[in-house]
């Protein structure tokens, strides 16, 4: 090798920066400096005129700790895991099935998945209010069913929150399950199989474990969302089943509180990594944890 070239090693890590710049880039112009905006602004005192204040403050942040944000939060978080289990529990057998069928039946399948992202996410918000409205197809049905009484309201409370977030957040969570269920070999369930195991049994014990990559990433695709919805609680809920993503609205475009805006959301942020953070270590402890098992070669 000639003087001044570089190696083959610090040649791939130059090229896999080069590639990866744009992105960092965009990453921290677009994500990391708003971000630390909102947490500086979190300190700031409140304007009189709806503005920014001089001087640093923590009395925002002591302000959060009233009973009301506690319950808000609470909220937020019970509604976001019940989204999240709900899609779970509907994507899993559906990318299974998905990921089974006949390829020419497969791609028809996945434009079904995808066909709401063609309408906009007001309309089809608008069009669960047509649904469940008093007068209703669905308030009619379950009437004549006898599953609800007829003065019952669909509306306006936290099921008709929870139901319309986990129809819009549905398809984000079969496509990772479908992907990581098409990559999958299904000789190891005929396998299970055959030593004896029962169909629901091969299932939960080798399929669920072989699309663990796609089930973490269809949890965090709707959880971390589901955190921050605010046009769901605010369109189809009542001042009952609001979400902190409404407070931090009311506290920007009602009460023009930025400050304490900037602190909900940074208290929302740090919700939202926190999951990203703990399966992140999780995943790299099972990975040195399975090298050690394994030892040298």
């Amino acid at each position: 090798m000639t003087s001044g070239q570089p190696a083959p090693e610090e040649r791939r890590r130059l090229n896999e920066w080069l590639l990866t710049a744009p992105s960092l880039l965009w990453l921290a112009v677009l994500v990391l400096v708003p971000t630390a905006i909102v947490f500086v602004i979190a300190f700031k005192p409140p304007d009189i005129d709806g503005g920014i204040g001089a001087g640093w403050t923590v009395a925002t942040l002591r302000s959060l700790a009233r009973s009301s944000y506690a319950r808000i939060a609470w909220r937020t978080l019970y509604l976001s895991f019940l989204t999240t289990a709900g899609c779970m529990l509907l994507a899993v057998p559906t990318g299974y099935f998905i990921a089974r069928v006949d390829r020419a039946w497969r791609q028809s399948l996945l434009l079904l998945v995808v066909i709401p992202f063609w309408t906009s996410f007001l309309i089809r918000i608008f069009a669960w209010k047509v649904l469940l409205h008093p007068d209703g197809p669905v308030k009619a049905a379950l009437a004549w069913l006898g599953l609800v009484p007829p003065n019952a309201g669909l509306l306006y409370n936290a099921g008709a929150v929870l139901l319309v977030m986990i129809y819009t957040s549905l398809p984000f969570a079969i496509l990772p399950v479908y992907a990581a269920a098409e990559k999958l070999d299904y000789t190891l369930v005929e396998a299970a199989r055959d030593l004896g195991a029962t169909p629901l049994g091969a299932f939960f014990r080798v399929f669920v474990p072989g699309i663990s990559r796609g089930l973490v990433a269809a949890t965090l695709l709707v959880f971390i969302p589901s955190l921050g919805s605010y046009i769901i609680p605010d369109l189809v809920g009542s001042p009952s089943s609001e979400m902190l993503g409404n407070v931090i609205a009311q506290r920007v475009f009602v009460e023009r509180n930025l400050p304490h805006a900037s602190a909900l959301a940074a208290v929302l942020t740090v919700a939202v990594l926190a999951p990203m953070l703990a399966v992140l270590l999780l995943r790299r402890n099972g990975e040195v944890g399975a090298a050690q098992s394994r030892g040298p070669l």
